[in-house]
């Protein structure tokens, strides 16, 4: 389905709504930086967090009003992180509480999230006095406003959407995200907003989520960076009439399948708008010991510095593949590894048997040219396979970094 519909993302399943309105939180007239998602009924929701013991005070209040699987409302700001900050869960809170009263729903249905600066405190005035427009430009064509008012250093909004039939009606998965620099594996690093119509049971729901993650969001890495707001909130309500899933059946199998695709998705959107990033890299890995394995190895080559510099350059220096998955920590026989580099331009073997064979370099360059590049890895050890997700480092990484708060 594509996102250049009106219903975009998390809009897109039935009963959703949402909205995106500049109140003034950031100082761009020119930049939406307050969101709103809201479901038309109470829904189960489940959510994962970030493992930076420095957590943001919006994810400590979201935990809390979770712990009864229920939710029916996500604001959230841009421009401020609402971390490290002597009022965080303060002022967290009301923004939970002026979002309930505007929407006359209890508060601890309200979840909240926040990304920008991490150490000032947030100002209420702006999200007070910007509520009445927020709930104003509350619509079902209101997901991509939304997504607008999440960005910082994104370059392009982020949102998808898919189906799946369960117990016989067609259900809907919809969702957005922000991230672009500070995204490292360690959960998913980047906030994530999804929302479903299917009837999923809350406690499967939180595994079906948990599941997912550690095979998308949890194999992505633009910059080595585990922020302190990350998290991913996931909306179940039910709206499109199939019966509750509340056991680890057919259903529960096709819904992580379309939730998964949503989130690889996601996570390709996201990587190939790394700060200051050129080009998408896919690093493939077949043939590990074991999943932990392939997925120890997968993401050591696609945090590599050396490598995603070699990337940008579009320079086929697989020795900075090997070095990487040399020094990963998994159980590997080094003699059994091929790499190959691909992409739309076509495929180059670069390395057999853990050793160089002859290659014509500037065929390899051509293929490393394209904005996707998929770095082929093919072990010897096993039948276990994982994909990780990353982008190349350049220049404008740097510069983008280095006036960030100012």
């Amino acid at each position: 389905m594509s996102d250049t519909m009106q219903k975009t993302g998390v809009t897109a399943p039935q009963g959703f709504k949402a909205g995106g309105v500049h109140c003034g939180i950031r100082k761009s007239r020119q930049k939406r930086d307050l969101a709103l998602i809201v479901s038309d009924r109470p829904a189960n929701a489940a959510a994962v967090y970030t493992q930076n013991l420095v957590k943001g005070a919006p994810l400590t209040v979201t935990k809390a009003h979770l712990q009864d699987g229920k939710a029916q409302a996500i604001i959230v700001n841009s421009g401020i992180a609402n971390t490290c900050a002597a009022d965080g869960i303060e002022k967290a809170e009301a923004m939970c509480a002026l979002a309930a009263k505007a929407l006359s729903l209890p508060q601890e249905d309200v979840l909240v999230a926040s990304t920008g600066v991490i150490g000032p405190s947030i100002v209420m005035d702006p999200i007070e006095a910007g509520m009445p427009a927020l709930i104003e430009a509350l619509s079902v064509d209101g997901g991509s406003d939304a997504a607008e008012a999440i960005m910082t250093t994104d370059t392009v909004k982020k949102q998808v959407v898919t189906t799946v039939t369960l117990g016989g009606k067609r259900c809907t998965l919809g969702g957005m995200a922000k991230g672009s620099g500070m995204i490292a594996p360690n959960m998913a690093t980047m906030l994530c907003f999804l929302t479903t119509d299917a009837a999923v049971d809350s406690s499967l729901l939180d595994e079906a989520l948990h599941e997912v993650i550690d095979d998308t969001f949890n194999m992505m890495s633009v910059d080595g960076d585990t922020s302190t707001n990350d998290n991913v909130i996931i909306l179940a309500n039910g709206a499109a009439g199939n019966a509750m899933i509340t056991e680890k059946n057919a259903d529960y199998a096709a819904f992580v399948e379309a939730l998964h695709t949503l989130c690889s998705d996601l996570c390709r959107r996201l990587a190939k708008d790394g700060e200051g990033a050129t080009k998408l890299l896919e690093i493939k890995v077949s043939g590990g010991k074991t999943v932990k394995d392939a997925r120890t190895i997968a993401q050591s080559v696609n945090r590599s510095s050396l490598l995603k510099a070699a990337m940008f350059g579009a320079d086929a220096n697989w020795g900075r593949v090997l070095c990487a998955i040399g020094y990963a920590g998994a159980e590997v026989n080094v003699r059994g590894v091929q790499v190959a580099f691909c992409s739309k331009a076509g495929r180059i073997v670069v390395c057999k048997h853990g050793a160089g064979i002859p290659f014509d370099e500037d065929i390899a360059k051509t293929i490393l040219s394209e904005d996707e590049i998929v770095i082929d890895i093919t072990l010897s050890d096993g039948d276990a396979h994982a994909t990780a997700f990353g982008c190349d480092l350049t220049y404008d990484y740097v510069k983008i970094n280095g006036d960030y708060r100012t």
